[in-house]
């Protein structure tokens, strides 16, 4: 494992768990239409997914900007018809291996996901 410094972005739809009780095959069409729509944004702005589970996706990015950029144009692209997201970006030490990065730097951007309003960064 190597350490390094990365732009973390994690990502996470709101109230995926309720909706999924209400309507699995419509919540599914919902997040499946919007990850097409964030991963595209990610891949445009020079960034590398490395992580999803379920509703969310955590990504990394070489530039902050790059990463504060990109949430911008997910949430404005985002519509009343897609799954609300909330955004956390956090630039920090992470330990890569192979494919996948770990630590704070990742644990932080989760963190302040969390506190981000729906629709929010």
């Amino acid at each position: 494992m190597t350490r390094r410094l990365a732009t973390i972005l994690a990502a996470d739809a709101v109230g995926f768990s309720t909706r999924m009780e209400q309507d699995e095959e419509d919540t599914f069409d919902l997040l499946k239409a919007s990850r097409q729509k964030i991963d595209a944004h990610i891949e445009a702005h020079g960034g590398r997914v490395f992580g999803s589970a379920g509703d969310s996706v955590i990504a990394e990015f070489a530039s902050p900007v790059e990463a504060v950029r990109c949430a911008l144009r997910i949430q404005a692209t985002l519509t009343v018809d897609d799954l609300p997201f909330r955004i956390g970006i956090h630039l920090g030490d992470v330990l890569a291996d192979a494919d996948n990065l770990l630590g704070d730097g990742v644990n932080v951007a989760a963190r302040l996901e969390q506190m981000a309003p729906p629709g929010g960064i």
